[in-house]
C-alpha cells in the first residue's frame, strides 16, 4: 500500500519544485522531504525528479503519478470533509478568517464574548484579506467584503451580511487648523501609487502637499490622527474613533457587502452554525455603524 504521507510530499516537490520550498511548506526539514521522495521512488520502482540546477522536474513517470496523486488528494479532502460536516459535537478546532480591520477594529470583543461562552472550541482567528481554500479547510468560515454576489464561488455556501460604507477622514485637530487658514499642507495618505479613487477627491479640504505611502493600514489611521493629512477608512473604523473626523463634503462611497462562505458539508456542524448565527447578531447590530449611518460627531 503507498502511503499517503508519502504522497503528501511528492506533491510539495511536484508544487513547489524544490525541496527547500516543500519542507518550508511542509514545516519539516530538507532531510525529511529527501527521505520520504526516496521512500515513495523506492516504491514505486521509478524515479519521478530529476535535480537540475534550477530545481527539481517532474520525470515522464511522475508526470503521471501527479495526475493520480492529485486525484487522492481530492479524495483525501473531501472524506475529510463530510466526515467533519456530521460533527455535531461543540469542542474542537474552528478556524474563522476574516479582513484585518474587522478583527482589530470591531469584532474582537464579540469574539471574545464567543469564546467565553463556548471555551471547549479552540478558535483559531486569522485576520487577512487573501483568498483561503475552505475547500481544503484552510479555514472554516470566511467573512469577506463583497461587491458582486455573482462572483463567489458556486461551490460555497453564502450568508449576506450588513452593507459596508468608506468615507475619507482626517485628524479633528487639522481639521480645526484647516478652517482657522493653517498654512500646513494637507497630504493624502495612500496605501500605493494608485492614490485615491475619484469620488473621495471632492470634499471641501484639497491636498496641496505630496502624498504620504504606507502599506500598512493600521499606520494610516495614525498617520491620520497625526495630522498628516486625509485618508480613506471604513466607517466602523473612522467614525468610531475619536480622535478623527469626516473630511467635509465627502460623500460616502458603498464598500461592499459583509458575506459569511462555509462549504457545504462544513456549514452543518454545531460550532459553524453556532458561530454564525452569533456574529449575524452581532453584525446586524452593527449596521449603522458599517453604513456610515451612525450619528456624526460634527
Amino acid at each position: 500500500m503507498i502511503d499517503w504521507d508519502d504522497i503528501r510530499y511528492f506533491l510539495a516537490v511536484a508544487r513547489g519544485g524544490s525541496v527547500r520550498a516543500a519542507a518550508g511548506h511542509l514545516g519539516v526539514n530538507h532531510s525529511t522531504v529527501l527521505r520520504r521522495i526516496a521512500q515513495l521512488e523506492e516504491h514505486l520502482g521509478t524515479h519521478m525528479f530529476e535535480k537540475l540546477p534550477a530545481g527539481y522536474r517532474l520525470t515522464a513517470a511522475g508526470e503521471e503519478i501527479l495526475e493520480f496523486a492529485n486525484q487522492m488528494e481530492a479524495s483525501s479532502r473531501q472524506l475529510e470533509t463530510r466526515v467533519f460536516g456530521r460533527d455535531q459535537g461543540v469542542r474542537g478546532l474552528l478556524r474563522v478568517t476574516l479582513p484585518p480591520f474587522l478583527a482589530t477594529h470591531l469584532l474582537m470583543p464579540d469574539l471574545a464574548d464567543f469564546a467565553r461562552m463556548h471555551p471547549e472550541i479552540e478558535m483559531e482567528v486569522l485576520p487577512t484579506g487573501a483568498i483561503a481554500n475552505l475547500t481544503n479547510r484552510e479555514a472554516d468560515i470566511a467573512i469577506r467584503i463583497v461587491l458582486d454576489r455573482e462572483t463567489l464561488p458556486p461551490n460555497l455556501h453564502g450568508l449576506p451580511g450588513p452593507a459596508l460604507s468608506s468615507g475619507i477622514y482626517m485628524s479633528r485637530d487639522r481639521l480645526t487648523a484647516w478652517r482657522a487658514d493653517a498654512a500646513d499642507p494637507v497630504r493624502w495618505i495612500v496605501i500605493n501609487n494608485n492614490g485615491l479613487p475619484g469620488w473621495a477627491r471632492c470634499g471641501e479640504v484639497h491636498a496641496t502637499g505630496a502624498p504620504f505611502r504606507t502599506p500598512d493600514a493600521e499606520a494610516q489611521i495614525v498617520a491620520a490622527r497625526q495630522g498628516i493629512g486625509m485618508t480613506k477608512l471604513p466607517c466602523f473604523v473612522g467614525d468610531a474613533d475619536p480622535l478623527l473626523a469626516r473630511v467635509p463634503g465627502t460623500d460616502l462611497h458603498r464598500h461592499g457587502t459583509l458575506w459569511f462562505l462555509t462549504q457545504g458539508e462544513t456549514r452543518k456542524t454545531k460550532r459553524v452554525r453556532l458561530f454564525t448565527e452569533f456574529v449575524s447578531r452581532r453584525l446586524a447590530a452593527y449596521a449603522p455603524l458599517l453604513a456610515g449611518l451612525s450619528v456624526s460627531r460634527d
